[in-house]
C-alpha cells in the first residue's frame, strides 16, 4: 500500500511517499479498514520532529485519527461488517502503523461507526480532539450546567469542539482567539464571550465577565505561559485542566495554591500508550456518543483545509504555523 513514512526525526521534508506492506488481520477481533482520510494533529508534528515513542521500529507511519470503510473482518468480529463506514483514534505513535496510509488494522473494540452527517474528512478530523475535549471538560473538569468555563484558543482543533461540548452541557463559555475572523467563527459555535487576546488583558476580561469571581473551569489547550496566565482567571476552589505539560521555567503555582485550584492533566493517548483496553473501549464509546450528536446536528467538526495523502509535508508545514482554524486532513484514495 501507499503510505507516508519517515526514517529519522526532522523537518516536514523527512516525510516521504513509499510503498510498504499493507497490514493484515492477526487477531479474530481485528478489522481491516480501507482509509479514506487521516486527521493531522500536533502530536504528529512533535513525533516527526523529536522521534516517536518506539524509535527502533522505523520506518514510521504517523497518524492516530482515521476514517474509512471496513474491507475485511476477523472471525470473531461482532459489531462491524464489510462495507461499514467507521472512524477511530488508534496507532500512529511509532508502534503500530498509523493512518497516513491506504489501510489500517484496528481492534473492533476501538472502532465507532462514522456519523452519517460527516464526510470522511470531517470524521477523520474528529476522534482525538473529541476525546480530548470530552475527557477534559466532563471527566477531569466535571463541568455542570450553569457553570462558567474559559476555553483558551477556541478556534483550534480541540478548542472548537470544546466550545460545543460545553454548550451542550449547559455551561456559559468564554474563549480566546487571535483575530476577528476567528471571533466570528467561535460565536457561530455558541461562545457567549470572546476575547481577542492580542488586544486586551485576558485576566481582566474574564474577571469582568464573571463579576470578579473567576470561572468555574478553565481549559488550557495552549500550554507554555498561557497555562500560568490562566490560573488567576479561575475562581477559588475552581478547576483548571491543561492538555500540555506545565513548564516550571515559565511560572509557578503560588497563585493556584492560594486559590485552592484543582489542576488536572489530560493526555488522551495514555490508554493507547499503556495498552489499557478498557479505557480505549471507553474512548470508542465517547466517539459513539459524539457521532449521535453529529447526526442530530448538535456537534460540528470544522476542517479548514484538506491535502492529498502525497502532500503530507505541506500539511505539516501549515499546521506548524500555529494559525489553523479547526483541523487539517489528508484525503486518501477516491
Amino acid at each position: 500500500m501507499k503510505a507516508i513514512v519517515f526514517q529519522t526525526p526532522g523537518s516536514p521534508s523527512v516525510l516521504k511517499v513509499q510503498d510498504i506492506p499493507a497490514p493484515t488481520i492477526q487477531r479474530e477481533t481485528e478489522v481491516l479498514v480501507r482509509l479514506r482520510a487521516a486527521g493531522i494533529n500536533p502530536i504528529d508534528t512533535k513525533l516527526r520532529s523529536r522521534g516517536t515513542f518506539y524509535p527502533d521500529k522505523a520506518p514510521h507511519v504517523l497518524g492516530c485519527d482515521g476514517a474509512g470503510v471496513v474491507e475485511a473482518i476477523g472471525a470473531g468480529v461482532q459489531s462491524f461488517q464489510v462495507g461499514d463506514e467507521v472512524f477511530f483514534c488508534n496507532g500512529g505513535l511509532g508502534g503500530s502503523i498509523g493512518t497516513y496510509a491506504e489501510f489500517a488494522v484496528v481492534d473492533e473494540r476501538f472502532l465507532a461507526l462514522k456519523p452519517a452527517a460527516l464526510s470522511f474528512a470531517e470524521a477523520a478530523a474528529a476522534p482525538l480532539v473529541l476525546i480530548t475535549a470530552w475527557e477534559s471538560l466532563y471527566d477531569r473538569g466535571r463541568l455542570q450546567a450553569g457553570q462558567k468555563v474559559l476555553i483558551q484558543a477556541g478556534a483550534g482543533g480541540v478548542g472548537h469542539v470544546a466550545i460545543q461540548l460545553a454548550k451542550l452541557q449547559g455551561a456559559e463559555v468564554c474563549t480566546t482567539v487571535s483575530s476577528e475572523e476567528k471571533a466570528n467563527f467561535v460565536k457561530h459555535l455558541g461562545a457567549d464571550a470572546v476575547i481577542l487576546y492580542k488586544n486586551t488583558n485576558v485576566v481582566d476580561e474574564v474577571l469582568t465577565w464573571t463579576q470578579g469571581q473567576g470561572v468555574d473551569l478553565a481549559f488550557d489547550t495552549v500550554g507554555g505561559e498561557t497555562f500560568y496566565q490562566t490560573i488567576p482567571t479561575v475562581k477559588i476552589y475552581g478547576d483548571l485542566v491543561t492538555i500540555l505539560e506545565p513548564d516550571p521555567a515559565l511560572g509557578n503555582l503560588k497563585t493556584a495554591r492560594m486559590r485552592n485550584l484543582r489542576i488536572s492533566l489530560e493526555l488522551m493517548l495514555t490508554p493507547m500508550l499503556e495498552g489499557l483496553v478498557e479505557e480505549q473501549e471507553q474512548q470508542a464509546q465517547i466517539l459513539q456518543k459524539c457521532a449521535r450528536l453529529c447526526d442530530r446536528n448538535l456537534l460540528k467538526i470544522h476542517v479548514s483545509k484538506t491535502f492529498p495523502l502525497e502532500e503530507a509535508q505541506a500539511a505539516h508545514e501549515l499546521l506548524e504555523t500555529g494559525s489553523v482554524t479547526g483541523k487539517i486532513v489528508l484525503e486518501i484514495g477516491a
